[in-house]
């Protein structure tokens, strides 16, 4: 990127106009070059721990730099010592993109640069939110009485989905009184299965509520919450004077993708006055397709929905949306107006500020936009139905191998296997396994995590990528059995 201007900033005043086309040209064509061919990097780099900080100064310099220098030693710097989520080959955790159309919205969100906390604040940031928000709502399916906003990551959401079911027993006055010294609150509970994601712990850590605060159930053999478990558990803590608040269910685990029984879940909520909060921050994508949507039977019924477009809805990170069938519990539990925030619109206008935790809001909307108008509803169940059909190739390529085995279902994009000959120990299994995945990332070519399925050590694949092919998964698939 060095051929941008080389004149040092002036002390005063903004990048002056032509020095920043010049720079922004150099930015979009190495994107456009890195987006075009991201094999040219190692997917998971080569990096020692404080490499990179060891190539850095120790302190800001004490005057501006030319920009084209910044840019050349980011070229020489960070590319080189990134974890590429971007590439076709990153089968990790959950495989995600930054398409091209929300780089390209990510550019403006900067440039427009508005915290949409208030209406006033950013009026097209705060309506265009409700409007896209809207339109992913009805792709997927869900009814026209959740109301949504867009936060960070399903931490967050699932961190104000249980608030809000804090607030729904409104008894407990816990926005008033709060939780500590009081000896007329009993202790309380949140519900989920063993293969719930661990932010609904550090949520419940947060509200307050402590580890014991949330009660893990085994799961069936589909690896599923246990609905008459649940329905033990739930009894066995009123018995004990434990107050439970709410149950997440998951659609889409991370460990596994496995699917939860929404459906009898939300009955046992509705019986038990319990709020339901449902995590579908990955496997919510999946409802877009008309054949799947069977695995969501129930999740109409949730109290909220915590979906992230930024997991496989091709949208640059960062982009929650959290849905809720009852906003208005929302605000009660985190609605504060302080003088300089009144405005003359007052309550006839929505202040996203008033939903959550974060008063300083993005313009996330915007790229959430781009990507569902340039890729449309039929660009987008294209792109899932063909992930989906690749996980179904390499599932079947597992199950045919005498050396392999998969550990769980493929309902969606991933595929969870261990390295397992005819006749070798559980213990052995384990270390064949893990030296296997240790192999396959040392190679650069693809990345790969682990997780454990009912204690056994196994790997996933987790294809997400747009720009992941059939010649990819055949590739990772090729390393695999030649490094096994």
């Amino acid at each position: 990127m060095s051929d941008t201007a080389q004149s040092a900033p002036a002390l005063l005043g903004e990048m002056p106009g032509a020095e920043f086309r010049a720079a922004g040209h150099a930015v979009i064509d190495w994107i456009a070059a890195y987006l075009e061919h991201p094999e040219h990097w190692r997917v998971l780099p080569e990096t020692r721990p404080g490499e990179v900080a060891a190539a850095l100064p120790a302190a800001a310099p004490e005057r501006g730099e030319p920009m084209a220098r910044i840019l050349d030693d980011f070229e020489r710097l960070i590319p080189a010592h990134t974890t590429h989520w971007n590439h076709p080959g990153f089968f990790a955790y959950f495989g995600i993109t930054g398409s091209a159309p929300g780089i390209l919205a990510e550019s403006l969100i900067a440039a427009l640069n508005v915290n949409a906390m208030l209406w006033r604040s950013g009026p097209a940031a705060t309506e265009l939110e409700q409007v896209t928000v809207g339109w992913l709502r009805s792709l997927l399916g869900l009814p026209a009485d959740f109301d949504g906003h867009i936060n960070d990551t399903a931490s967050s959401s699932t961190l104000v989905a249980l608030a809000a079911a804090r607030e729904a027993q409104t008894d407990l006055r816990v926005r008033a009184e709060g939780l500590p010294g009081r000896p007329d609150v009993p202790r309380l509970r949140v519900y989920c299965s063993e293969e719930a994601h661990s932010s609904v712990d550090k949520d419940v850590i947060t509200l307050g509520l402590g580890m014991s605060g949330v009660r893990r159930l085994p799961t069936d053999a589909a690896l599923r919450m246990d609905v008459s478990t649940l329905e033990r558990a739930i009894a066995e803590d009123r018995a004990a004077g434990v107050r439970p608040i709410a149950v997440v269910a998951t659609l889409g685990t991370t460990s596994t993708t496995s699917i939860d029984p929404v459906l009898p879940i939300a009955e046992v909520c509705r019986r038990e006055g319990l709020w339901l909060h449902v995590d579908a921050a990955y496997g919510g994508a999946g409802a877009v397709l008309p054949e799947l949507r069977p695995c969501y039977d129930g999740w109409e019924l949730a109290d909220s929905i915590v979906m992230n477009p930024h997991k496989w809805l091709f949208t640059p990170i960062d982009c929650s949306v959290l849905f809720v069938r009852r906003p208005e519990v929302l605000k009660r539990a985190f609605s504060l107006v302080p003088e300089y925030l009144t405005t003359p619109q007052g309550d006839a206008v929505r202040n996203l500020m008033d939903y959550g935790v974060a008063l300083g809001r993005r313009f996330r909307a915007l790229k959430l936009w781009f990507v569902l108008r340039y890729y449309g509803q039929v660009g987008l169940q294209a792109r899932i139905r063909e992930h989906i059909r690749l996980a179904q190739v390499f599932a079947a390529w597992v199950d045919e191998h005498p050396d392999f085995e998969r550990l769980a279902p493929v309902p969606f994009s991933t595929v969870v296997f261990r390295h397992c000959p005819p006749g070798v120990s559980e213990a052995a299994a384990e270390v064949s396994t893990a030296r296997l995945l240790e192999r396959l990332n040392a190679t650069g070519e693809v990345f790969l995590s682990h997780t454990r399925v009912k204690g056994t050590y196994g790997l996933r694949l987790a294809i997400g990528n747009i720009r992941t092919t059939e010649a990819h998964v055949a590739r990772a698939w090729e390393l695999i059995q030649q490094l096994a």
